[in-house]
């Protein structure tokens, strides 16, 4: 009798809860390629390279360190297309008396999850996900009675629970928070690093005469350089930590349509697939700053997006799911445009963000909220179109991450539960922050009229269209002055405007 532990593709480390349970001498692993993943929304071509190359080096790792591994590559056609495909075929045969796993990255599987024993016949034991720093009873314990939670005050809590910057209980320099001195417009120089391409290798190739002519997928295979090993996700991190961290934390908010990633890290992708690991990012960021190669607020913007925001939105994800998914909060009714998928739209901030994500499957962190979510939340898309649309169109989306950023940041759907106001802007944010509207067919200047940017009487009518939800919300009181000055007939004009622009908005 044996132990068989299931390796799910987002969780390509060594150093992983499934294997410290298995004995590699009698026990066996098990890893798949599966359609159903690869399709359950039309996720970008280069993820699924992403995904299935990295599975296969990581394959040839356990095989290497004397694991018994039974690898399920991806063909068109097969039989086995989920979890419980693969888990089924694996069983068949064998004398199993346990199957293992780790906590996936989400619902849907952890539902499959929950079956086998009832389904399959065999006991599962589901351990703790140890990538993350922050095990979700320990968050659940945090969120415990609060009314608001808000990620600063549990960012404060990961601070002191892992040492990060803090000098004894307090932060070092004596704050917690440099996001006021993160927020510059990028001014055309110094000019940004290259960021560290890789090169497809044989396996990558593989990859891609498997899914030649059976998956599409959004977006462009050519040009994929995505780390695919951790030894690249490691010299992707040295490479950033070296040349983009010092003026990562002044630009990280900048946009430009000619730049695609600026001073941005690029390792997300590593850090959810299980390539790179939390304390790996954050020591190295650290150690610069305590070495004088990077400034406090690059370092500090930096280490708040990974133990702050990005175990604070896993927690959100596990604590309110499955039915956060459904929050509809504002009742948005509107289709998400078609050109979310193509870009062709005449609004310049949106064709460059969508056009360098269809090349990319990348965009930063402003251009996902303040660009392509601003415009879904101005103009009320359902939030279940434009979550779909965020987890298909990025290399590191997987719903964990992306549901509580999308529903709840982006598109304010569960009520304030993450954010205590709405994103909403007109097109002067995108016109201080980038370039975008230099290049735009639109006037940011105006607010009515054919050639006004849409997003101006967008954000207008969003405002008056939920003041009583809104207008007592201490953070929105000067948007609200702002509309009582306008008049009755300015008010309509940009009614109508709006009005227009959602009746329309495949030729905008």
């Amino acid at each position: 009798m044996a132990k068989l532990g299931l390796i799910f593709g987002d969780q390509l480390n060594l150093d992983h809860a499934v294997l410290a349970a298995l004995d590699p001498s009698k026990d066996r692993l098990l890893m798949g390629e599966l359609a159903d993943e690869a399709s359950y929304v039309d996720h970008h071509i280069q993820k699924i390279m992403l995904v299935f190359s990295a599975m296969r080096h990581f394959a040839r790792e356990l095989n290497e360190q004397g694991w018994r591994l039974d690898y399920h590559r991806f063909a068109a056609g097969s039989e086995i297309r989920s979890f419980t495909d693969l888990l089924r075929a694996g069983l068949e045969g064998r004398d199993i008396d346990e199957v293992v796993v780790s906590w996936p990255g989400e619902w849907r599987v952890l539902e499959q999850v929950r079956a086998w024993e009832r389904e399959l016949g065999v006991p599962v034991t589901v351990l703790p996900d140890t990538r993350f720093l922050c095990p979700l009873e320990d968050f659940e314990g945090w969120a415990k009675g609060r009314k608001q939670l808000r990620m600063e005050l549990f960012y404060r809590q990961m601070r002191r629970k892992t040492g990060y910057l803090m000098d004894g209980d307090e932060p070092v320099d004596g704050q917690w928070n440099f996001d006021k001195d993160n927020r510059k417009r990028w001014p055309g120089e110094p000019a940004p690093p290259e960021p560290m391409h890789f090169q497809p290798d044989e396996v990558v190739q593989e990859v891609v005469g498997d899914l030649a002519g059976v998956i599409e997928g959004f977006g462009e295979a050519e040009g994929f350089d995505w780390p695919v090993t951790r030894a690249q996700a490691r010299r992707a991190l040295t490479h950033f930590i070296d040349k983009a961290l010092p003026l990562f934390g002044d630009y990280q908010d900048a946009m430009h349509d000619e730049q695609d990633y600026l001073f941005h890290s690029r390792i997300s992708s590593s850090l959810n697939l299980g390539l790179l690991s939390v304390g790996e990012a954050c020591d190295a960021a650290e150690s610069a700053w305590r070495s004088g190669s990077a400034p406090i607020n690059a370092v500090e913007g930096f280490i708040r997006q990974i133990i702050g925001w990005r175990e604070y939105v896993r927690g959100i994800y596990w604590m309110k799911m499955p039915d956060y998914a459904e929050r509809n909060a504002l009742g948005n009714d509107q289709p998400l445009p078609g050109w979310y998928w193509t870009g062709r739209t005449r609004m310049h901030c949106l064709r460059s963000t969508i056009e360098a994500t269809r090349r990319n499957g990348y965009a930063h962190h402003i251009q996902r909220l303040m660009v392509t979510g601003n415009f879904a939340l101005l103009l009320g898309v359902i939030p279940k179109e434009i979550c779909d649309w965020y987890l298909a169109v990025y290399t590191d989306a997987y719903d964990w991450v992306e549901l509580p950023n999308t529903l709840g940041m982006v598109m304010h759907a569960d009520d304030g539960l993450l954010a205590s106001k709405p994103y909403a802007a007109s097109g002067k944010y995108i016109d201080r922050m980038s370039n975008y509207c230099k290049g735009c067919a639109y006037s940011v200047k105006e607010t009515v009229g054919e050639q006004a940017c849409p997003f101006n009487a967008l954000y207008w009518d969003f405002l008056i269209r939920h003041r009583e939800r809104f207008e007592a919300n201490h953070r929105m009181r000067m948007m609200y002055r702002n509309v009582d000055r306008k008049s009755s007939e300015e008010v309509e004009a940009i009614q109508a405007r709006a009005r227009w622009i959602k009746g329309n908005i495949e030729a905008v």
